[in-house]
């Protein structure tokens, strides 16, 4: 008998028909003798009403009452799944975030998790319930809710992973694992049948939106064991055994395995909402980059590569890229600061797009980066922009050719599976 907390999305949560089928899922795992817990998301499209809902009434909605207001999407959908398990003869108990307890600051609508009480849910889980557990929410000790953020029951499900001390966090999606790339782009893509933490991080940071990142930052600080797995797959359910752990899903650890057998590269993760912006000749003297770079940081906008060229006569060029959706707002932030900078103009670019490969094996093994060069000018794609970390290396694009260059570059590493194609559910 094991322990499992599994976490539903809205997308397996979209219908009546999709949570009676999360039921039959849950089920077939219960019966097997476990102990479940289910987390779950607002049913598909009901987080983004009643935010809607809420914009109508009030262009700067009141936090608190915002939070109060979307955390009763999920509250629908753990009642509903409840009901569901009840009518197959399961007995479940659905349970908010402020039931639970789950403890989090005052921060509204980007709470951080404090502390779990566990003892609600083992007491139900002692009395052979399954447990559904609203995602994205917890209550602080002012007794108001609180919303999670983005991927917030994602989270929600690994934190009780971790203070359940589960032996496997279950996230069911789409796909039916980690590939090597997105399916959608590249046929050939292979799933991977585990990936460390700390790729996963890269992974997700880079584009991949299989995971959330704060999620898998959680998992890897807690040591909770995380496989990604399809909600469309029902062959496989309950049997948790060895034949499970190694083919079913992707699974996610700090075990790097034996490095003589470690892949150079394990995937390849691209970001299409890039943008790129020049400020050209800027005097190079010390304190230019905060210059630059300090107006555009204070209206919060994230800034990812940074590229200083030569330079030439005492002036140079500096490109930095920031998200595709804050590209306007950032170039007339320079603008406004183009005399105080001292710059003789400011262009940019909103068709980039960033492709990175990423793998632990380039610890060990040299020449990645020349090999990708090669493989890129070979397909006569242009490079304008580089950065590298310990498992990474990032190019930035132009997006009309990002599908040949991760199609070109999975093939170069050797990513391409033998057979046949890979196929998203649903799709």
């Amino acid at each position: 008998m094991a322990l499992i907390v599994q976490k539903y999305g809205g997308t397996s949560m979209g219908s009546v028909e999709r949570i009676k089928n999360v039921a039959q899922r849950v089920k077939r795992w219960h019966d097997h003798g476990h102990q479940i817990v289910v987390v779950v998301s607002a049913m598909s499209g009901e987080t983004n009403r009643l935010i809607d809902l809420a914009k109508q009434v009030s262009a700067k909605p009141d936090p608190r009452e915002y939070d109060q207001m979307v955390s009763t999407g999920e509250q629908v959908s753990i009642a509903l799944l409840a009901m569901a398990l009840k009518d197959l003869g399961v007995n479940a108990k659905s349970m908010t975030g402020g039931q639970v307890a789950i403890r989090t600051d005052s921060s509204h609508t980007k709470a951080r998790i404090q502390h779990i009480d566990d003892s609600q849910i083992r007491s139900a889980l002692d009395a052979n319930m399954v447990v559904v557990v609203a995602g994205f929410q917890g209550i602080d000790d002012h007794g108001d809710i609180n919303t999670l953020g983005r991927g917030g029951s994602d989270t929600t499900g690994v934190a009780l992973a971790a203070a359940l001390s589960a032996d496997e966090c279950q996230i069911y999606t789409d796909v039916d694992g980690v590939y090597t790339t997105d399916p959608r782009v590249t046929p050939k893509a292979k799933k991977l049948a585990k990936i460390t933490f700390e790729e996963m991080l890269e992974m997700a940071s880079l584009g991949s939106k299989v995971l959330q990142i704060r999620a898998v930052e959680f998992a890897g600080k807690y040591h909770v064991p995380l496989r990604v797995l399809s909600s469309f797959d029902e062959d496989v359910d309950g049997s948790f055994d060895d034949t499970f752990r190694q083919t079913v899903g992707t699974l996610i650890t700090t075990d790097e395995g034996d490095t003589m057998e470690q892949p150079i590269i394990s995937g390849i993760a691209f970001n299409r909402d890039e943008a790129k912006i020049v400020v050209r000749g800027v005097a190079d003297r010390p304190g230019i980059a905060s210059a630059i770079i300090s107006p555009v940081s204070q209206a919060n906008i994230e800034i990812d590569m940074i590229l200083q060229n030569l330079s030439s006569n005492g002036s140079t060029d500096f490109s930095f890229t920031v998200n595709r959706g804050d590209y306007d707002k950032a170039m007339q932030i320079l603008q406004e600061h183009l005399a105080e900078i001292g710059g003789k103009e400011i262009v940019g670019d909103n068709k980039v797009v960033k492709v990175s490969l990423v793998g632990v094996g380039m610890r060990s093994h040299a020449g990645v980066a020349s090999q990708m060069f090669q493989t890129l000018a070979e397909n006569n794609v242009n490079i304008q922009m580089i950065s590298t970390s310990e498992i990474k290396i990032s190019v930035v694009i132009q997006e009309q050719q990002l599908e040949k260059a991760v199609k070109a570059l999975h093939t170069a590493f050797g990513l391409d599976r033998n057979d046949g194609e890979s196929k998203v559910a649903g799709l």
